[in-house]
């Protein structure tokens, strides 16, 4: 089985995000900073973010779904504002969205808050509401099952260093998973959380036995040339340890994103 995930900057690149992951062909896709938006709205809308304005792909997971065919996948909004298009303005959700192959089994799921609640009419200021979407799947061909979790950290104006807005994200996250993990379950934890290396963030992890491979296996950048800050961490894979995994990547080509996807292969 092979784990990806992979913050798609609103399918800034979609004509590479596509075709990239139809032929990484991974079992379970983990996708943050996914757009959804009504029938109707136009093809692309418009972010501005640090006075720069980045084109959103106006219904990506509507495009992810039509693409990756052999998936379920599912979209969990955080929030709804409203973005334009030429002279007009138009909703958008935005949020997490999971694939998984059709031939895995999923037998539990989980969805919760880590920051707020969901915002239905703004996007509002940083940092914004977050959530975490938890899934058990059983693989048929070993015979295995696994936990898979994923989130997209908040975004803070001053930075990616601890924060009491980040120690209650955290704290949040630590309840979640260790209300829904059962003993000795293989449990692994990805996305783009918007932290530093050294975040004690990873310490209340390690109480869950989460170990993050990206810093663990000597890999120092997550982030891709679309993205021209010097802070080149962002993004995080993290496994216990009745995780069996037999390889792990952050994939520095193709360039489909400004963030690198994270790869994991279990044996």
């Amino acid at each position: 089985m092979r784990i990806l995930s992979l913050n798609c900057w609103g399918g800034a690149l979609y004509d590479k995000l596509l075709p990239y992951l139809a032929e990484v062909d991974a079992d379970v896709i983990c996708l943050q900073e996914v757009s959804r938006s009504l029938r109707g709205t136009p093809e692309w809308l418009d972010y501005e973010h640090d006075g720069v304005i980045l084109p959103q792909r106006a219904n990506l997971f509507e495009a992810l779904k039509a693409s990756l065919t052999d998936h379920d996948g599912s979209f969990f909004p955080f929030a709804r504002g409203l973005l334009p298009a030429g002279s007009g303005m138009h909703w958008q959700s935005f949020g997490l969205a999971t694939f998984v192959r059709s031939s895995l089994a999923i037998t539990g799921q989980t969805l919760e808050f880590v920051h707020e609640d969901y915002s239905p009419n703004a996007f509002g200021p940083h940092p914004r509401a977050r959530n975490l979407h938890g899934i058990r799947v059983f693989d048929h061909e070993s015979q295995k099952s696994l936990v898979i979790f994923q989130v997209h950290g908040l975004r803070e104006i001053s930075g990616k260093g601890d924060t009491p807005a980040r120690d209650r994200q955290c704290k949040r996250l630590v309840e979640i998973i260790r209300a829904f993990k059962k003993p000795d379950e293989a449990i692994v934890l990805c996305g783009d959380l918007n932290l530093l290396p050294d975040s004690r963030t990873f310490d209340d992890l390690k109480t869950l036995g989460l170990e993050d491979l990206v810093t663990k296996l000597g890999f120092t950048d997550t982030r891709t040339s679309h993205y021209t800050k010097p802070v080149r961490y962002a993004d995080y894979l993290l496994v216990n340890p009745h995780v069996d995994w037999a390889a792990f990547d952050v994939v520095a080509e193709p360039e489909v994103s400004d963030h690198r996807p994270l790869l994991l292969t279990l044996r």
